[in-house]
């Protein structure tokens, strides 16, 4: 069977997106089993009794996705049935995460905005995923996320689907239903018996996996206040640096061809390397961000951010790439580690154009082998000595000493005349024309 044309799909696209144009009581009518993402946080712990009395008693099946949250997963079997859920399912994706991901998105050095390592960004890709599977193996008429309309994270999920279901029906209840605030879901989850682990003092909007912890809300919503680093209680992943140990730890971690394998000498899985730096960099206050960033969807956030394993790792990986990479590669993924970074962000991990910019970073990393040791002492991170079987650097180039030959200094002038050439025509020109 040949592909088929974008002409010859043309009336199966028009078939999808009248599907999804129809009203919502034609959809209640054919809706009868939904997938749901469930983090058994405040928004997916009421649309389960939501999408029951919204379409008519439909069948919820609860799918959570393990990316290292902990204990948040204890009892959410107990919980999704007893609001209404038929099952439960936990996948654990956390190798796969670090592996598939993680991994990637560090080697390519990818950021956002400067500060942000992307932890939520690119978690939601493959939870989405995992979730689509299930979708089509219970034969599931639509999927439902509990992404609000104002953030990033709709977005990063629908494009998975799409990439994966496209036909599938998408019920995103923050775009349809009458609640308008965190405070109206409390009130929500009271009236329908939802037992809730937050209240409306401690209600920050978190996420946690086995990269970061993000903070978002309450008196974090001003730019303005300070976030409270040594309050009892806000940073659940480590210390702030003020209450970092006054002595510095030392950390050596071994890449292969721009992967960690071991930390101090011992070999680790990809798993077992991001929860020992997230140790070593959470006592010693490492890792700590806070940002006003801009969402996909137009708006500006503020957000504290707690990654101190991967502000390690990255730092590492750095920092092996200023021996291991020449000037123009290192200059080039410097630039696709932008468009990288807004990519996962934006939630495009799924396209064409990320599969071939990881292809660039994937050949950059050949020769990013090599021990790197760190230095960390109260929130910061800082090189005590690297090496490579693959290094550029040359003493014997770079010393102020005598080069025995390897360097001569009297080369540089006709490298200087003829790098100056144009500076010096255009000087003479403008000095012609000022005579």
């Amino acid at each position: 069977m040949g592909v088929q044309t974008l002409d010859e799909c043309a009336p199966d696209l028009y078939n999808i997106v009248e599907i999804n144009r129809e009203e919502e009581t034609i959809m209640e009518k054919k809706i009868k089993k939904v997938v749901l993402a469930y983090s058994g946080g405040l928004d997916t712990s009421i649309i389960i009794p939501w999408l029951k009395e919204n379409y008519d008693n439909c069948e919820v099946i609860a799918v959570s996705g393990d990316v290292g949250q902990g204990t948040e997963l204890d009892g959410l079997e107990e919980k999704a049935k007893k609001t209404g859920a038929s099952k439960l399912y936990v996948l654990d994706l956390k190798k796969e995460f670090v592996e598939d991901y993680i991994f990637p998105t560090m080697q390519a050095g990818a950021v956002y905005e400067d500060k942000y390592l992307l932890g939520t960004s690119f978690a939601r890709p493959v939870i989405a995923k995992a979730i689509v599977d299930i979708a089509k193996k219970e034969g599931a008429d639509a999927i439902c996320h509990g992404c609000t309309g104002k953030g990033n994270d709709q977005v990063r999920f629908e494009l998975t689907i799409k990439a994966f279901a496209p036909e599938m029906t998408i019920i995103a209840p923050w775009r349809i239903w009458n609640i308008k605030s965190r405070e109206e879901e409390i009130e929500y989850a009271e009236a329908h018996n939802i037992p809730l682990k937050i209240n409306r003092e401690t209600n920050y909007s978190k996420d946690k996996n086995l990269w970061h912890l993000s903070h978002e809300g309450l008196d974090l919503e001003d730019p303005a206040n300070e976030p409270q680093y040594e309050k009892e209680g806000f940073l659940e992943m480590g210390v702030s640096p003020m209450q970092a140990p006054d002595k510095p730890t030392y950390v050596s971690i071994h890449f292969e061809k721009g992967i960690p394998t071991a930390i101090d000498g011992k070999k680790m899985g990809a798993v077992e390397i991001i929860e020992t730096l997230n140790k070593i960099g959470g006592e010693n206050g490492v890792g700590l961000a806070d940002l006003v960033e801009n969402r996909l969807v137009g708006m500006k956030s503020r957000g504290v951010y707690e990654t101190p394993g991967g502000t390690i790792l990255y730092e590492a990986h750095r920092l092996l790439e200023t021996i291991c990479l020449d000037k123009a590669t290192m200059h080039y993924k410097q630039l696709v580690a932008v468009k990288f970074g807004e990519m996962v962000y934006d939630g495009q991990w799924f396209t064409p154009l990320r599969e071939a910019l990881s292809a660039f970073v994937s050949k950059t990393q050949e020769t990013v082998t090599g021990d790197v040791k760190l230095r960390i002492y109260k929130g910061n991170v800082t090189n005590a000595g690297m090496s490579s079987p693959y290094s550029l650097y040359s003493e014997n180039i770079a010393t102020f000493s005598d080069d025995g030959g390897a360097y001569s200094q009297k080369d540089s002038e006709g490298f200087i005349n003829l790098f100056g050439l144009p500076i010096k025509v255009k000087a003479l020109l403008e000095q012609h024309k000022l005579k």
